[in-house]
């Protein structure tokens, strides 16, 4: 993926209320994978319903961090860890 803009950890509600968190620098295209069937495993099954949030991150290493401590929490816990981030 070439550098496109700032790093961003993302939040998506899937199908069954089910949350997906990831990361990217191009969260227009990434969107656009997800919901044509073409983005991670999870969201194939689970295909997208709606974006719940996406907040900038310093970089990549940061966003991968970030990513792996939302992944680790239980589904309430998500949407919390991310939004104290929000500006």
């Amino acid at each position: 993926m070439s550098p496109t803009g700032p790093w961003v950890v993302y939040l998506i509600r899937c199908r069954g209320g089910r949350l997906y968190c990831g990361i990217t620098n191009d969260f227009a295209a990434r969107w656009a994978s997800h919901q044509a069937g073409k983005g991670a495993r999870f969201t194939r099954a689970f295909p997208p319903e709606a974006v719940e949030m996406v907040v900038p991150v310093a970089g990549r290493s940061a966003a991968l961090s970030l990513e792996a401590r939302v992944k680790r929490l239980p589904k309430e816990k998500k949407r919390e860890a991310l939004q104290c981030l929000l500006p």
